[in-house]
């Protein structure tokens, strides 16, 4: 790895060692202004991140979600860090284990390096441009991850819950095997390793949603594309203060 994605990866561990520490404990659920959950361990796995990025990398700006949604929202040039300290805390809430630690580098609108890190099962994905995808788990030696040819019976198709029956009728003209709802950032991970073939997203997310899972899988060999109307309008891209960093609808592809 290279010193800034070395720098990622601890940070994210870091980060996951205090979400663990919280989420045995238990904590109490605040609801933020657009509606959705926040607890004392997306601030304080928060903390750690930008800590650490700022030490680092004092240069680089941070688009991360919590300060943003607290006001603090930064003017982004061409190279920045984008923070989820917690991706999925409805999943941390319910506590059925489905949460992440997303970190991520964009340069120039691309997520060129990217990190996530699954407290709860100690499983760690990461890629870099050029250098690949890799997958760890509770400290264990880094494996290479690809995606992979979709098999001849059909796709592998993963879609967030609450969309799960929207995205279903979308693809209806596609050969699909298996539809698969799942939560968090690890659908793209599912993905860059080669266990699902095709996550479509239509609805609203946020950058800080994505560029982690679409630096990783990019890094192992797939694409995500955003979708303008019923066509895709080229890859996903970031830094965009006009529409607050909202995503357009994408399709994440592991072919």
């Amino acid at each position: 790895m290279s010193p800034l994605l070395t720098l990622m990866v601890d940070a994210a561990l870091a980060a996951g060692r205090e979400i663990e520490a919280i989420y045995g404990a238990g904590c109490a659920t605040e609801i933020k202004s657009d509606g959705s959950p926040v607890t004392e361990a997306d601030r304080r796995a928060e903390a750690i991140i930008l800590t650490a990025l700022r030490r680092a990398y004092p240069d680089i700006e941070i688009l991360a979600e919590e300060e943003v949604c607290a006001g603090h929202v930064p003017v982004l040039g061409e190279r920045f860090f984008v923070v989820d300290p917690l991706d999925g805390t409805r999943g941390f809430v319910d506590r059925n284990g489905e949460f992440t630690v997303n970190i991520a580098l964009v340069e120039k609108g691309a997520p060129v390096a990217g990190v996530i890190y699954a407290p709860d099962t100690h499983l760690l994905y990461y890629g870099e441009a050029g250098e690949g995808a890799f997958r760890r788990r509770d400290g264990a030696s880094a494996e290479p991850i690809a995606t992979r040819t979709p098999p001849a019976e059909g796709l592998v198709v993963l879609a967030s819950r609450t969309t799960a029956e929207r995205t279903r009728e979308r693809l209806s003209d596609l050969p699909i095997a298996e539809f698969r709802p799942s939560s968090s950032s690890l659908k793209f991970c599912l993905l860059a390793e080669g266990s699902a073939d095709i996550y479509p997203r239509y609805g609203p997310t946020m950058e800080w949603d994505t560029a982690a899972g679409q630096a990783i899988l990019e890094a192992a060999g797939g694409r995500v594309m955003a979708v303008d109307g019923d066509r895709e309008a080229g890859p996903l891209r970031y830094g965009n203060a006009s529409r607050n960093f909202e995503n357009l609808h994408f399709i994440a592809w592991g072919v």
